[in-house]
Order: C-alpha cells, then structure tokens, then sequence
C-alpha cells in the first residue's frame, strides 16, 4: 500500500477562516461589582488596553476591572451592586 502524493499549494483546499471581532471582559475576583464614580463605561465607548471599567468590592477591599483588549464597548453584561464571581463575563467590547 503506498501513500498518495502530497498535493501541490494550487491542490490543497480552502478552508474557512474564522474572524472573531467580539472579546469578552471577566471579572479578575469575587465582589460587588461597582460602576467608575457611578457610571462608568457605556455603550460605544472607546477602551484601550488597561482601561478600567469598573470594580469589585469585597470585604472592604476594591479590585479593579481592567480590560486586556482595545476596542469598543459593547455594553455591561451586570449590573450596578450585582454580586459577581472570579471569570464571570462582565462586559464585552467588539475589537479590530
């Protein structure tokens, strides 16, 4: 039994390219999730990598929410004093 020849680069298939432009923002702890000065990022706002768009409160000690990604804020995914969890989705951004 042999092995077919390779296929030349002209042969070879197409595949399909997956071009994800969403990015989701999680919660770096445990807490209350609070709004910058009571408002914080809103919808279509421009955010830079290491922007903070919020924090979490938890046992008298704040964490900020910062994001790894540059893009537009697509919208907050909790709300203000929602309790949230360590990996928890908290915002989501388009990117690119």
């Amino acid at each position: 039994m042999s092995l077919p020849a390779p296929e030349s680069a002209d042969e070879q298939p197409v595949g399909e390219i997956l071009s994800v432009v969403e990015r989701v923002i999680v919660a770096p702890a445990t807490g209350v999730f609070r709004r910058l000065d009571g408002h914080g990022g809103s919808r279509g706002d421009v955010i830079r990598r290491g922007d903070v768009i919020g924090a979490l409160q938890s046992l008298g000690v704040s964490t900020q929410i910062q994001s790894p990604f540059e893009g537009v804020l697509a919208g907050l995914l909790v709300l203000e004093g929602e309790r949230v969890r360590s990996g928890q989705p908290v915002a989501w951004m388009t990117v690119g």
